[in-house]
């Protein structure tokens, strides 16, 4: 099954990382304040970044090396993502 690592934009113009299986469903429950309590209080968020894994595993190890960055960095992955 695939997962997806992804990053949200929020109301206030931070960013926010995570991972899913379901890219429209998870922005659908960050949007409704049961996804996340820091985006619950940012909302509304929208999808900016998205990126597909084989699994699991793959996915979190990405999630957490994309929140390591610095915000300079996540711009430009956002910046150069092509949509879906």
């Amino acid at each position: 099954m695939s997962c997806y690592c992804y990053i949200l934009k929020c109301a206030d113009g931070t960013f926010y990382t995570g991972w899913t299986t379901d890219p429209e469903r998870r922005v659908a429950q960050h949007n409704k304040g049961i996804g996340a309590k820091y985006t619950s209080a940012r909302r509304p968020v929208k999808l900016v970044y998205l990126e597909t894994h084989p699994n699991r595993t793959e996915a979190m190890k990405r999630e957490l090396a994309i929140k390591k960055m610095k915000r300079e960095q996540k711009r430009k992955l956002v910046d150069e993502w092509v949509g879906w």
